[in-house]
């Protein structure tokens, strides 16, 4: 069985495949959703967060949900949200204004990791769209060391812990300071690699510094990357020439570039993208060559990392009006 849930902006799609099939529905109407996250190692738990009713728990595989957090998250925004590899119970939840949150029992109850707004950086951080604020964009777990966490500040810096949120350093040399996502793997222990609006970036050291191999990225608004599940050398990144043409449906041109070990970068013609397309949201499978794209056209699927793509049959015009924010496949 594997489940895909996809946030849009006023639902949340959940698509299920057993074998060949696919059946799918949809929760959470009327919520401005804005994330979601959930782990193998729990299929039927996810969490999603909303913008303005906070964060919200199924334990049925998205037949029902419940708020989670309340009464200790205190932010309504919640923008980003991950499960640890190491232990499903652990949950982290990012906020804006950004705060970091996380829950050690699955989502029960909660604690504030603090620090983050503590360090010089933080007065220089700021979301245009809403320059008065900013936010947690992305957390993303080391399944290498479950003390070691990296956090994107939209915008202005990317953070990383080592010791559990005890303390943190800020923007590492040659780290990105809009970063959109973060990904990890679970065969390459130091690395990272980050999808950002100012570029992309790599680290093979932990990310105590990070690089930038752009050669044949022509488009370097970075929103979404995935790396394929058996093989930590490739690569996928969603790009655009900038926010708009990333965003906005009715002047939408994104791309998918694709990076294999020390090569260039080579542009994705075969794949949901192109003129009229926003960012592709990505997501890892579990198979080799594995990953799924959510686009205002639909949510795809590759299994030879990105030559191919299949539209999943998830006929749901929800995908058209409103672009994907989060996805999550388990």
């Amino acid at each position: 069985m594997t489940t895909a849930y996809a946030a849009m902006r006023d639902a949340l799609a959940v698509a299920e495949r057993e074998g060949a099939e696919w059946t799918h529905n949809h929760r959470l109407d009327g919520r401005d959703l804005e994330c979601v996250a959930a782990s193998p190692e729990a299929p039927e738990r996810a969490f999603v967060g909303t913008f303005e009713a906070g964060l919200h728990r199924t334990t049925d595989g998205g037949r029902t949900f419940e708020r989670v957090g309340e009464a200790t998250v205190e932010q309504d925004a919640v923008l980003s949200a991950a499960v640890s590899p190491h232990d499903a119970d652990v949950v982290y939840a990012g906020t804006e204004p950004s705060r970091l949150y996380r829950s050690t029992d699955g989502g029960d109850t909660w604690a504030r990791v603090g620090g983050l707004t503590d360090l010089p950086s933080a007065d220089e951080w700021s979301f245009p769209p809403r320059p008065d604020t900013h936010h947690v964009r992305w957390v993303e777990p080391d399944p290498h060391d479950p003390d070691r966490l990296y956090v994107g500040i939209e915008a202005g810096a990317l953070l990383l812990t080592e010791d559990g949120g005890e303390t943190w350093r800020e923007r590492p040399p040659g780290s990105r300071r809009d970063n959109h996502t973060l990904t990890t793997h679970p065969d390459a222990p130091g690395r990272a690699w980050s999808a950002a609006g100012d570029g992309y970036a790599e680290t093979r050291d932990g990310g105590e510094s990070w690089v930038h191999p752009e050669s044949g990225l022509d488009h370097r608004y970075c929103w979404s990357l995935a790396v394929d599940p058996a093989d930590p050398d490739t690569v996928l990144v969603s790009a655009a020439s900038g926010a708009y043409s990333a965003h906005t449906a009715s002047r939408a041109e994104s791309h998918l570039y694709r990076k294999r070990g020390d090569g260039d970068w080579f542009r994705l013609t075969n794949s949901p993208a192109g003129e009229g397309v926003v960012r592709a949201v990505l997501a890892a499978g579990d198979e080799a060559g594995e990953c799924y794209a959510a686009t205002n056209e639909g949510l795809y699927r590759t299994a030879d990392a990105g030559d191919h793509w299949e539209r999943v049959p998830v006929p749901w015009e929800r995908f058209a009006e409103h672009t994907c924010r989060g996805l999550a496949v388990v």
